[in-house]
């Protein structure tokens, strides 16, 4: 048995259940089916506003709650809601998160936006946060993290073969080197010639202690800028993240050290991924370098 309240039917157990309950039920109901009826640019708007009153009262995680409900919602975004995403991820220490959101309302509000100087300020805190976590040892500094997962002997005894590699460091740069020549990123998205060099693209090499790297940046003109950076490999986490803004046709690997920017790559997740899982392998060996 139900019973119908406006266009809503409420099922039979709620007329056993007490008075006050009965009545609670009815009007959770009632707000939901009120909820539900606006239309995605209306709901939109009214979870702005509710997230808007959270950041006043800095109630992080109901403003994080409501977050989560717009990015669901199939309607446009409002630009302010990469401002406040961007807030609530900084207050969470997710710094990568936090930095892709602001850069995107900066992108898409541009400096006429209400927020602009906020935002800029709020990268800027991000970059004095990264750099306090990169003055933090991780794990004391010079000493060997244990290396808690396995390698996989067979996958890399595959990839030995496959290059005809000496050695599994040998054969993780060699296909590491592969990985970021297909997952280069290019300007235009739209037509990818493998014979054509990306916008930007990386070479890597490895020492006993530590991993080189060489980005790569070519300019319109044909003209190309090089800049090599190093990654000691002891007292760095294996654990090598990633994530992709698809606001910008941009993946990223972040830097193992500080969680910065590392590698700017196409917008293909699974290559993304597998770049990064090869250069953590690639870290683990070379911190546990017997009998590679």
């Amino acid at each position: 048995m139900a019973v119908c309240v406006g266009k809503n039917r409420l099922p039979a157990w709620v007329l056993k259940a007490p008075r006050l309950a009965r009545v609670a039920i009815v009007a959770s109901a009632l707000f939901a089916g009120q909820a539900a009826a606006l239309a995605p640019e209306h709901e939109a708007r009214r979870l702005m506003l509710a997230i808007e009153e959270a950041v006043s009262s800095e109630s992080w995680g109901e403003a994080g709650e409501y977050l989560n409900r717009l990015q669901r919602l199939e309607a446009e975004k409002p630009v302010d809601y990469y401002f406040y995403r961007g807030q609530v991820m900084l207050q969470s220490s997710h710094l990568n998160e936090a930095q892709a959101a602001l850069e995107a309302y900066v992108t898409k509000a541009g400096a006429e936006g209400s927020h602009y100087q906020n935002a800029l300020k709020l990268i800027t805190d991000i970059e004095r946060a990264r750099a306090e976590k990169a003055r933090t040892p991780q794990n004391g500094e010079g000493t060997r993290i244990a290396v808690i997962e396995p390698v996989g002997d067979q996958q890399l005894a595959s990839l030995r073969k496959l290059y005809l590699a000496d050695s599994d460091r040998e054969a993780l740069v060699l296909h590491l080197n592969s990985l970021l020549g297909l997952a280069g990123w290019r300007q235009d998205q739209s037509v990818v010639r493998l014979d054509r060099p990306a916008d930007i693209e990386y070479r890597l090499s490895a020492g006993n202690d530590a991993i080189s790297i060489q980005e790569i940046r070519r300019n319109s003109s044909g003209g190309a800028t090089r800049t090599t950076d190093q990654i000691p490999v002891f007292g760095v986490n294996p654990q090598v993240e990633w994530g992709c803004e698809p606001a910008i046709a941009t993946c990223w690997v972040y830097d193992p050290r500080d969680g910065s920017r590392l590698f700017q790559l196409s917008p293909n997740r699974s290559q993304v991924e597998e770049v990064a899982q090869t250069l953590g392998k690639l870290i683990r060996k070379l911190q546990a370098p017997s009998g590679s």
